[in-house]
């Protein structure tokens, strides 16, 4: 089972205006089935993604009609999730959602930073993240894109004590900072442009999955609805490729090097 100190980004989930559609696109991409983890009226209809019985992500629908994005989103592990809130806000965040236990399974708080790139929270208790990463079929990297490194850069380290590093690779972008607790890599940050970023798409925290064929995976995304962003293209981490699934949320692949 991994390990979150906190810091260390634990959970991402998806939120769908077809949860349903969503399910059968993951279940088709990359093998993930969506179980309910308890009763309907406790849960409101939340699902878990699973890959080979192991937990990997969160499936919920809409709880707004009008105005809220399909979007993945990313949970990062606090040990406490009201004096993390307390921190947010002397930092220049917003609070989006106040800290509210969830079940008996740990507490949950979304905010959102500076820039606008909206975040949650996840002080566990008997839940404490996915059960699988960094392998084939689950997560592998969450970063924030944004317009505005520099206030990031004074914001999450007042917030989570973040160190900043560079990446260890050839090839990685000058702007690109990794986000470290205690000198571990955790996540990272990219500075966007209009090159890459057109102006309506918004600063957000991204997520990455690991996949054993980026190639096969993109083929299989786009005879499945999805569309293909970037790549696939080689990095010396890995081959990578963005994709936004057919109801409107993007995320990444990547097929790691081989090592060896």
């Amino acid at each position: 089972m991994p390990e979150y100190p906190p810091g260390t980004p634990s959970w991402v989930e998806l939120y769908s205006a077809d949860a349903d559609a969503s399910a059968a696109f993951y279940r088709e991409l990359i093998g993930w089935d969506a179980t309910s983890p308890g009763p309907v009226e406790e849960t409101g209809g939340y699902r878990m993604f699973q890959h080979d019985g192991k937990s990997v992500a969160g499936l919920m629908g809409h709880m707004q009609e009008d105005g809220q994005p399909t979007a993945w989103s990313t949970y990062i592990s606090v040990a406490d999730a009201d004096e993390t809130a307390g921190k947010v806000k002397a930092a220049g965040g917003s609070v989006i959602v106040e800290p509210m236990d969830v079940m008996d399974i740990g507490r949950m708080a979304v905010f959102s930073d500076p820039t606008g790139a909206v975040f949650g929270v996840w002080q566990p208790k008997s839940f404490q993240g996915a059960e699988l990463v960094n392998e084939p079929g689950s997560l592998c990297w969450n970063e924030v894109l944004t317009r505005d490194a520099d206030s990031e850069k004074a914001f999450y380290p007042q917030v989570f004590g973040w160190g900043m590093g560079r990446p260890q690779f050839e090839g990685a972008p000058e702007s690109y900072t990794v986000w470290e607790v205690d000198g571990r890599p955790v996540g990272g940050m990219m500075q966007m442009n209009d090159e890459y970023f057109p102006p309506e798409v918004p600063p957000h925290w991204a997520v990455c999955f690991a996949v054993d064929d980026c190639d096969g995976t993109v083929a299989k995304a786009k005879e499945l609805g999805a569309t293909i962003t970037a790549g696939p293209m080689d990095m010396a981490i890995g081959r990578f490729a963005g994709i936004i699934d057919p109801q409107g949320a993007s995320f990444t692949v990547m097929q790691p090097a081989a090592t060896g």
